[in-house]
């Protein structure tokens, strides 16, 4: 499939502005929204595991990259997704896990991780160094980044060919990367990146790259990662502004294989995201924006859940999650400031969506299936689905989708993916 995304730079490159969204995420019913919307579509999906969510060791998730692997082709199997149009991405994978260790020690554990990636056979690599480490001086230089680097991809090419793969991996570069899940701070004006910080970043990475005899691979670097200037904090979106990135635009022009991937594009409007691809921008990431909308389907569910379940079968869904949160903070209170009232919508409604974090929780993931399960057992009213989720609801009473809870969660979902779809797929009726 690493393949079918350079036939796809070189379609936009020929003048049809193509796209791909990458999801980054691993819920289980996040991945088996964009299955199946993958499916709806006739694409291929592309997911991306990040380097906090699954590494060597396990990551929050627990999963190693052979874990997410097959946990993600057996979703789509389910869903009935062809292998072949699976695309697996490792995301951010570097020394963000290590930075309070020393460079050395942090690095050698980031060359070990771009190695269990490719063995397991993740495709696209981001590699991204852009974060300091315990004992480095700030800020950081181009080419310090990318001679770190350089160094992850000789690693990755030395495990590919080693592990005998039929297609060689594909990369994406980049020294302006937005903080991995959002801004943690409330964002004022944003500008996009100057042309000539691109530049500088594009000839450390082929200097460093000439210094590790990987030159070759250039030509599958398939994207650079800039800022267009669109971010979203606990509470704002700032959308893309075109006028920003006149400049900027032309900066690959001369680089046949190589176009932007934009991070943090979540909550973009569709015609934004359709504006980002047709400026360049060919992998467009979402990731919060997804567990934030399966949070609103799943809060949606259990306020129906309260009109028709009896108190003492409830899950209780809401006041689980809530209860869990207050008592292990570590994953929110650093990002949500204010008085208690101001943590508490933040840590629920919050763009940023600290609340992903929690969703893998043993007793969140019970109260998960119970309100799931109870729902089911029931025949849910129309009118409940019109007045908690109406968009479901017209697409019910079109004939589109089932009344199923799983069903109504995962569509919930796909209403965070379809702008993406609309974005990526120009030729598409």
């Amino acid at each position: 499939m690493s393949k079918r995304l350079l036939e796809m730079v070189r379609e936009h490159k020929a003048g049809t502005p193509v796209g791909i969204a990458a999801v980054c995420s691993a819920h289980p019913l996040v991945l088996r929204a964009a299955a199946a919307k993958a499916v709806e579509d006739g694409t291929a999906l592309l997911v991306e595991a990040t380097s906090n969510q699954v590494d060597q060791f396990g990551g929050y998730t627990g999963m190693k990259p052979a874990d997410f692997r097959d946990l993600m082709l057996k979703i789509a199997a389910e869903e009935g997704l062809p292998a072949d149009r699976v695309i697996l991405g490792g995301d951010h994978l570097g020394p963000n896990r290590w930075q309070k260790e020393p460079a050395e020690q942090a690095m050698a554990k980031a060359l070990d991780l771009v190695a269990a990636y490719v063995k397991a056979g993740y495709e696209k690599i981001h590699l991204d160094c852009s974060m300091a480490c315990a004992d480095d001086t700030l800020p950081l230089s181009d080419e310090v980044v990318a001679e770190r680097a350089a160094a992850m991809l000789a690693v990755a090419e030395q495990t590919a060919r080693e592990a005998g793969l039929a297609n060689l991996p594909v990369y994406v570069i980049g020294t302006e990367v937005p903080v991995p899940g959002g801004a943690h701070e409330e964002l004022g004006e944003l500008s996009a990146t100057s042309p000539e910080a691109a530049h500088a970043t594009l000839a450390a990475h082929r200097q460093a790259f000439a210094a590790h005899g990987v030159l070759d691979a250039w030509d599958r670097i398939i994207a650079l990662v800039v800022q267009p200037a669109v971010e979203f904090d606990h509470l704002r979106v700032i959308q893309y502004e075109r006028a920003k990135t006149t400049q900027l635009r032309q900066v690959l022009d001369d680089e046949p294989t190589m176009l932007f991937e934009a991070h943090s594009t979540d909550y973009q409007l569709p015609e934004r995201l359709q504006e980002l691809v047709e400026d360049h921008w060919f992998v467009i990431k979402v990731g919060p924006g997804l567990t934030f909308n399966l949070r609103e389907g799943l809060f949606a569910l259990s306020h129906i859940e309260d009109e028709l379940i009896p108190a003492e079968q409830r899950s209780d869904l809401r006041a689980v999650i809530e209860a869990q949160m207050v008592a292990d903070p570590g994953r929110w209170n650093s990002y949500y400031e204010g008085d208690p009232d101001t943590q508490r919508i933040a840590r629920r409604y919050s763009y940023s969506d600290r609340l992903r974090y929690y969703l893998p929780d043993p007793v969140i993931a019970e109260a998960q299936e119970k309100l799931l399960d109870n729902l089911t057992a029931v025949d849910i009213p129309m009118p409940l689905i019109s007045q908690y989720l109406p968009l479901q609801y017209d697409r019910i009473m079109r004939g589109e989708l089932t009344a199923d809870p799983r069903a109504l969660a995962m569509d919930r979902v796909k209403d965070a993916l379809r702008p993406y779809s609309f974005a990526c797929n120009p030729t598409k009726d």
